[in-house]
C-alpha cells in the first residue's frame, strides 16, 4: 500500500504548496489542462517554477524546520499502517495544526523587500 502512502503525503504536500506557491500551481494547472496529450512536454518550465517555488519559499522552509517531529510522526504512521491510511488522521492533524501555527514573524516573504 505504499501507493495510498504517497497519494496521502501528496495531498499534504499539495494544500501547502497551493497556499504559498499559488500563482504557480494555477499557471501549471492551466497549462495541462489546456494540453490534455502534450502536458508533460508543454509545461515542463511550469513544473519546474512549482518546484522551485516549494524548494525555495521561505514560509515552506520554516514549516519543514519546525513541523519536521510532526512530519516524521505522520509519515511514520502512513508506513506503519499502510492499509488504513485513515487512522493516521490524528497525526496529519496535528502536522497540519503545526503548520498552521508557525511563528512567521520575520519570514521574508517573496516580493516583501
Amino acid at each position: 500500500m505504499e501507493e495510498v502512502n504517497s497519494t496521502v503525503n501528496m495531498q499534504v504536500a499539495m494544500d501547502i504548496t497551493s497556499r504559498y506557491c499559488h500563482k504557480e500551481m494555477e499557471s501549471y494547472g492551466q497549462c495541462v489542462a489546456s494540453h490534455p496529450s502534450t502536458w508533460q512536454q508543454h509545461c515542463q518550465d511550469l513544473k519546474m517554477k512549482v518546484a522551485q517555488c516549494t524548494s525555495s519559499h521561505p514560509v515552506i522552509q520554516k514549516i519543514r524546520s519546525d513541523c519536521s517531529v510532526e512530519f516524521t510522526e505522520f509519515d511514520r504512521c502512513l508506513r506503519e499502517n499502510a492499509t488504513s491510511p485513515t487512522s493516521c488522521s490524528a497525526h496529519v492533524a496535528r502536522f497540519l495544526s503545526c503548520a498552521e501555527a508557525v511563528d512567521l514573524a520575520g519570514v521574508q516573504r517573496p516580493g516583501s523587500n
